[in-house]
């Protein structure tokens, strides 16, 4: 494979993400306005990793590290290699919250090799390539297409078997929806909350799933008044709350109060779906006494890479 030169430099930028929404277990999801910044360096030789913010001194600094393991993929994708590497990741979406923070790490990897190897006359990798490749790792697509394609999206995985395929396509929604994001102190991870996830549902539950699912594009899209009804869900929030208690009690406070709260993929951050302009002051309230950080986030752009280093808006 032909190798890139030395003294190319690239930066990506990548949202957080929150996935499921309630119904939509590994298919419906939305990018979130909070980014990580990833820059690139090709040297002579050697790897570099420098970590700032969010991961700082918690995280490998070594091959290991998922922004670095992604680039190596997607070298190998675009079919180039390079001599060596200096990678800084620059990082404002918590770790293990539930907002997305591994599949941002593995798009921005992705999309900062399409910054390198621009600049040497080398094809950039697809939407779709990079939706395919970023949710190879992390198993199922709702996640990496929101971080991939920004805003609302419907994913899905085709031929679920030792090659199965990703895809996604953008749903626009409404103008009048507004998120909140409730992220406490506590952590969590996919795997381990996976784990208390029964291997079959009954049909009713699986019923019940699907309407509200399908109910749920409509609501992001044409009817929020429909978010309530359209975040139930019965397949997994249920079965996690022993995990992560305090953000059960918070999700049910919220959607007493009538807000669309739910799950922010595995958790424990809870997303709130609202037409208000603010969350009613008994969720605030309770939020605070309870140690969740609860703050409006505005709908997060898709993943935007260039050549050289450039300095996030």
């Amino acid at each position: 494979m032909p190798m890139l030169p030395a003294g190319l430099t690239a930066t990506a930028v990548v949202a957080a993400s929150s996935a499921n929404l309630g119904p939509g277990f590994d298919s419906l999801g939305v990018a979130l306005g909070l980014y990580d910044e990833i820059v690139v360096e090709t040297v002579p030789s050697g790897l570099t990793v420098e970590v700032e913010g969010e991961g700082s001194g918690q995280v490998p600094l070594d091959a290991s590290h998922l922004v670095v393991r992604a680039i190596e993929r997607g070298l190998q994708a675009a079919g180039v290699t390079i001599p060596g590497m200096i990678v800084r990741c620059r990082n404002d979406i918590p770790h293990s919250r539930g907002l997305g923070s591994s599949a941002a790490a593995v798009v921005g990897g992705l999309a900062a090799v399409n910054g390198l190897v621009s600049q040497a006359g080398s094809t950039p990798l697809t939407e779709h390539q990079l939706v395919q490749l970023s949710s190879e790792f992390e198993g199922h697509p709702d996640n990496a297409s929101a971080a991939v394609l920004g805003g609302g999206v419907v994913s899905w995985t085709e031929d679920d078997g030792p090659a199965p395929r990703y895809a996604a396509v953008p749903l626009r929604l409404h103008h009048d929806i507004r998120l909140f994001t409730a992220i406490p102190q506590q952590r969590s991870s996919t795997a381990e909350t996976r784990v208390l996830l029964p291997d079959r549902i009954d049909h009713t539950d699986a019923r019940f799933n699907v309407s509200r699912a399908a109910l749920l594009v409509v609501a992001l899209t044409e009817r929020p008044d429909l978010l309530m009804t359209a975040t139930e869900d019965v397949l997994h929030q249920p079965q996690r709350a022993a995990a992560m208690p305090a953000s059960a009690e918070y999700l049910q406070t919220l959607r007493r109060c009538g807000v669309a709260a739910v799950l922010s993929g595995a958790g424990p951050s809870v997303l709130a779906l609202s037409t208000q302009s603010e969350l009613p002051a008994e969720a605030l309230e309770l939020g605070a006494a309870t140690g969740f950080t609860v703050s409006e986030m505005a709908v997060g752009d898709g993943v935007r890479w260039t050549s050289g280093v450039a300095v996030r808006s």
